[in-house]
Parts: structure tokens; sequence; C-alpha cells
């Protein structure tokens, strides 16, 4: 991998054009880069703020290459491009993050397996390949317990409770009877996160420690920086973070997602290898947001101060929630986010708002 960084007027390619698309090719020009988006979606949110777009399958592999040859560096927006399109990608243009980031973090065995392997504790898992499986692996992991899909669930999709040994039928059907994983119930306080980013030189910055609300599988709000966060704590949601972004060799932003037990310990749900919800609130309340620190670290350029200089609260506006967005623009505390979604459908990101201070 080439440590040189990249001249302003270099090209970076993402692969990927949904709304984290959208705001990096923003930050990647604001730093003076073309960004080029490849997507299967034509007039996706990101294409409308790039430089150049391109439409194709994630499955064309000319189209893929030809894509890689005009950028001087390629990232992806999200952890769910096909492994077989990234590696066509960086046998052209450099990858950043590697390959090693989304092989490990798009099965959630092999992620929880290698979260264990650094040392770093999660709830108990079992694999489940079959409805006798999962009566097997309720008798190891307890209940309550959910089961996920191994790939490609977010935001709660790919997920079914099992609350009693009766449950376990209708959530196997329920999530397709396909490869999953059973997660043990986490006794919980509270959901934390810490978004960090790692550069070329494996140097590493974090942002402070937040506290996350979900409903129905989906970010509602966060917190930031999380109150009630003790020394201990925070040198131990830097330690995860160095262990993790580390053992990927990673480069580019990260998020962990925490859970935090009621003696303080911290136990790690999920890696996300990319930029990440749960930072948002960086873009206006921080001197440097994840979004241009991620640009950063791709271009091989050192790391912004990721310091906050505001408290923020950061809400997503989920489905019909964006059709306030002449109040909300209206209120001076708020800052405003829009992904420039075309339609809007229940259970939707189509923006979010920040409020400071």
């Amino acid at each position: 991998m080439s440590q040189s960084p990249l001249a302003p007027g270099s090209i970076i390619g993402i692969l990927g054009g949904g709304q984290l698309g959208r705001m990096l090719a923003v930050a990647g020009a604001e730093l003076g880069f073309d960004v080029h988006i490849y997507d299967p979606e034509p007039d996706c949110p990101a294409s409308r703020v790039a430089a150049r777009s391109w439409t194709a399958p994630w499955t064309d592999a000319g189209a893929v290459q030809g894509f890689a040859d005009r950028c001087d560096a390629i990232t992806f927006e999200f952890e769910n491009v096909p492994v077989e399109t990234v590696a066509i990608a960086s046998r052209v243009s450099e990858l950043r993050p590697g390959a090693r980031s989304l092989e490990l973090t798009q099965d959630r065995i092999v992620e929880k397996n290698f979260i264990n392997e650094a040392g770093v504790q999660t709830v108990p898992y079992a694999a489940v390949e079959s409805l006798a499986d999962l009566t097997d692996a309720i008798a190891q992991t307890g209940l309550p317990a959910v089961l996920k899909t191994r790939r490609f669930g977010y935001d709660g999709k790919g997920q079914a409770w099992i609350r009693t040994a009766a449950d376990a039928e209708q959530a196997w059907t329920a999530i397709g009877e396909q490869s999953a994983i059973l997660e043990g119930a986490a006794a919980f306080k509270r959901e934390l996160s810490i978004v960090a980013a790692r550069g070329l030189d494996g140097v590493i910055k974090a942002y402070p420690l937040v506290e996350n609300v979900h409903g129905d599988g989906i970010l509602k709000l966060t917190r930031a920086p999380a109150t009630g966060i003790n020394d201990a704590m925070r040198k131990r949601a830097g330690e995860i973070a160095q262990v993790l972004g580390d053992g990927l060799d990673h480069v580019g932003v990260f998020a962990v997602e925490l859970f935090e037990l009621a003696d303080g310990e911290l136990l790690v749900n999920e890696i996300a290898p990319r930029v990440h919800n749960t930072g948002h609130w960086t873009m206006d309340a921080c001197a440097c947001g994840q979004f241009e620190q991620h640009m950063r670290a791709v271009a091989g350029w050192p790391l912004g101060d990721p310091a906050p200089h505001s408290t923020g609260l950061m809400s997503n506006l989920i489905g019909h929630d964006v059709d306030d967005w002449q109040a909300l623009a209206a209120d001076p505390r708020a800052r405003l986010h829009l992904y420039g979604k075309r339609s809007v459908r229940d259970g939707r990101k189509m923006g979010h708002v920040t409020r400071l201070g």
C-alpha cells in the first residue's frame, strides 16, 4: 500500500451511492478531490453531488475495472459491497480500508470470532444452520436471545427475538431459514458507541463515546458526548478501538457499537468498518467531522482533530419525520441534513438533524 498522500485534484472512488456516499462525496470535494460514485442504482443520492457517477451492477467486472482504473484510491460506504467486486477494484487501485475489513465484518460469526480472539468480550453466541442447531444454540446462549442472519442484516432487518423455546420455529421461519447467529441478550444499562479513524500510518484518533437510543431496530437519536463516562470506561473504549482497528489493519473511519453493563464493563455488539450513523453529530460539533476524517485517511493525509467544540443531540429523520423540514430549517439551534432521496417510505432514513449545545 502506497504511503504517498494524494494531492488535491486526485480522484477518490466510492463503492455505494447512498446517504453515506453522498456525505463522503461532499467532504471529499471540500478537500479538493474529484469523487466518483459506483452504484447499481441510477440517480442514487450520492450521484447528484459527485464529479462523476458510474451506474452498473456489482457483478459487472468490466465496469468495476473501468471505474477503478480511473481512481487514485477507492473506498466504500457500506459493508455489504460484494467481496468479489472489492477484489476486482483492489487489483487496479488502492483500496482503503482493505478487503480484510469487509471480510471480517460481513459475516457475524466471523466478526464475533475476531472480536473475541482480540481479547474483547461480546455476548454469548452460537452458529445456526438448521432448526435443530437453533435448539442447541438456545442451550448455549440462554433466553431471551436474538436470531440474526449471518449476512446482510441492518436496521433491525433479518432479526427475530426468541423469548421462550416455543418462539424458535417462528423465528427461524421469520429470517428465511438461512445461515444465522443466535446472540444471547445483554443485561445492559445503555447502548454506547465509539467512532474512530485509523490513518495509513496506523495512528488512531477517536471521537468521544456517545449514547444511542434505538426503536424498532433503527437508531433514533445519539447524545454526544455521553454523560456519566468515567476514566476507566473512556480508557477501555479507546483500547477496544485500538485493538480492533489494528487487528483489521483498517484505514479510515470505523465504529464499534457497545453495551454498557451495570458495573461499567463494556461488551462489543458489532463493528462497522465505515462512517457510521452514530457519528453524524461530528459533522456539526467537532473540529473535523467523520466524513472529512475518512476522506483524509483514504487520501493518506494526516488525521484531523476529532475534539468536539459543542455537545450535540442527533436525531434521525425516519420516513415521514422529514415532512417537518420547514420547521426544522427554521430552528436556529438545529443543523438539518437531508439525503436527497426521491421517495419517502416508512422506516427509511431521509435525513438527520443535530441540535448543538
